[in-house]
């Protein structure tokens, strides 16, 4: 398990459970045995226990005092509120960003769109995905406002596990890489409408999609 600097081992607990969450390592339904995760991850019953009762905030986890805690199944109306909510957010971010962008984050935009080029082509999915948020976070810290991702990433989970569902679909893959290229050419002009359209464009692949994702997978599906 990686750590990282400052991390409590609840916390620490609760980033590697999201992550196979979101991954669907651990399946929607999938019953969560306390003792084995404190076992797994060699620490007491009390970090996981904490790290169980952040999920179930979150919506990842359900507790059910006498039967124990599983993995939720995917909400398409969490997912939904999920989305409107990043939407709106990120419109503003784009437009800010059109205004005003640090130089140096734009740098790095370039280095996070070319690592996810490398992602593609490897079809190494979850690194993509994790390149995808750096992209969408470095829009944010660029724009000044880095504490909207900060926001986002608390609610986006939801989204997340309907957008890996897609990953796998290789093809799908440059399509999205071409759709981060023109949010941020667009911004390059300074082209506010530009922007937000590219973006709502983008954001919109995931609705898209989720008819047949859904019927593909209803068993995980709430």
């Amino acid at each position: 398990m990686s750590v990282e600097p400052g991390e409590s081992a609840a916390k620490r607990i609760e980033r590697e459970i999201r992550k196979a969450i979101i991954t669907l390592e651990l399946r929607p339904g999938l019953p969560l045995s306390e003792k084995e995760l404190a076992e797994r991850y060699g620490v007491s019953r009390q970090p996981v226990r904490e790290a169980f009762i952040n999920l179930a905030r979150a919506g990842l986890v359900e507790i059910f005092p006498r039967s124990g805690t599983v993995v939720a199944k995917i909400s398409i109306e969490r997912m939904l509120e999920a989305r409107f909510i990043r939407e709106s957010l990120e419109v503003a971010v784009v437009r800010r960003a059109c205004e005003r962008f640090d130089a140096r984050v734009r740098n790095r935009i370039d280095y996070l769109l070319d690592v996810q080029e490398v992602a593609a082509e490897g079809r190494r999915h979850y690194e993509f995905q994790r390149a995808d948020e750096l992209f969408h976070s470095a829009l944010a810290e660029g724009a000044g406002c880095p504490s909207a991702w900060t926001v986002i990433g608390d609610i986006k989970a939801h989204m997340d596990r309907v957008c890996h569902l897609t990953l796998p679909a290789d093809s799908a893959l440059p399509g999205l890489i071409a759709q981060h290229r023109a949010i941020v050419a667009a911004i390059d002009r300074r082209d506010a409408e530009a922007a937000e359209a590219e973006l709502r464009r983008h954001l919109g692949v995931i609705l898209a999609a989720l008819p047949a994702v859904e019927a593909a997978h209803r068993e995980i599906f709430a």
